[in-house]
């Protein structure tokens, strides 16, 4: 299994993931897009993850390697490959397959709920995410759904969450694969975002004990299963 991830600061890293493909025995290449924007071609990979970053998909004129980038991404869904993005990488996901990503009415950072979507392909949700369950969120912007997409998480502060376009392409604007040295680190470089909010929580209430990381990693291994391995009892 070869999978390629796309990295777009170098204090985003894939957490938990890079455990997981690990244990599967995947290969694992990387685009480092804030130092180099060459990515394979799609033929030449099993599947894409894209990180999250504290840039916006807009910002073309700030870093000109989105525009190549989405394009990219674009490409790899058009070859039917499994993609996976995680907060901004969910964004450029989204804006790939024609939506709109835009400032979202509140800045969400901290451990915040998540409620699962009723849709018509609720057994497959069902088993891909509880149908409530606490995340790790860092994020100012959201994305509109791509027409065609199953909507299938939300929360107070951002409806939409998740969502699923076609079988093996999904977009999460929370963060699953977190640990705890990444929140360590996204305070390190990000904490000037920390600021009075709604939904923004404080250092002390970032910094959670491994059963909060364990958890969430727990909810990611069926959705990485699904995605890269075609694992699942539900049929798609």
């Amino acid at each position: 299994m070869r999978i390629h991830y796309l990295q777009h600061v170098p204090f985003e890293g894939l957490g938990y993931i890079e455990q997981w493909l690990h244990k599967q025995g995947a290969k694992i290449s990387f685009s480092r897009v804030f130092e180099d924007s060459r990515f394979p071609e799609p033929s030449e990979i099993d599947g894409l993850i894209v990180l999250g970053g504290p840039m916006s998909v807009n910002d073309v004129s700030l870093y000109p390697w989105l525009e190549s980038e989405i394009h990219f991404i674009a490409g790899v869904i058009a070859a039917d490959k499994p993609v996976l993005g995680i907060c901004l990488g969910a964004q450029l996901i989204a804006k790939a397959l024609g939506a709109s990503v835009y400032k979202n009415s509140y800045k969400e950072i901290g451990w915040f709920p998540v409620e699962r979507v009723a849709s018509a392909r609720q057994p497959l949700v069902e088993s891909l995410l509880p149908k409530q369950a606490e995340v790790f969120h860092w994020h100012g912007e959201t994305f509109e759904l791509p027409a065609g997409a199953t909507h299938f998480a939300t929360s107070k502060a951002c409806a939409n969450q998740a969502f699923l376009f076609g079988n093996r392409v999904m977009g999460l604007q929370f963060h699953l694969e977190i640990m705890l040295e990444g929140v360590e680190t996204l305070i390190y470089h990000c904490e000037s975002e920390l600021g009075a909010g709604t939904y923004v929580q404080q250092t002390n209430q970032l910094l959670r004990d491994d059963h909060h990381f364990q958890r969430v990693h727990s909810m990611l291994i069926p959705i990485l299963q699904y995605l890269f391995l075609n694992e699942t009892t539900i049929e798609p």
